[in-house]
C-alpha cells in the first residue's frame, strides 16, 4: 500500500509525457512539416531517454538482487 502514491505519480508523469508528444507531432503536422528524425534528434533523445530507462531497469532489478 505504501507504494501506491509512487505508482500513480509515476503513471500521472507518462501521461504528461504522451500529453507532450502527442502536442509536439500536432504543432509539426498542422504547420504541414514532415516528421524526420535525423542525427541532431537523436543527440538530444539519447541523454534523456537512456538515465530514464536505466533507472527504471534498476528499479525492477533491485529487488531480485538484494
Amino acid at each position: 500500500m505504501p507504494d501506491s502514491a509512487f505508482v500513480i505519480f509515476i503513471i500521472f508523469g507518462v501521461v504528461w509525457i504522451v500529453m507532450g508528444a502527442v502536442a509536439v507531432i500536432a504543432l509539426f503536422k498542422s504547420e504541414g512539416q514532415k516528421l524526420r528524425f535525423d542525427k541532431w534528434g537523436l543527440l538530444v533523445t539519447i541523454p534523456i531517454i537512456v538515465p530514464i530507462v536505466i533507472v527504471l531497469l534498476y528499479q525492477v532489478i533491485r529487488p531480485l538482487i538484494f
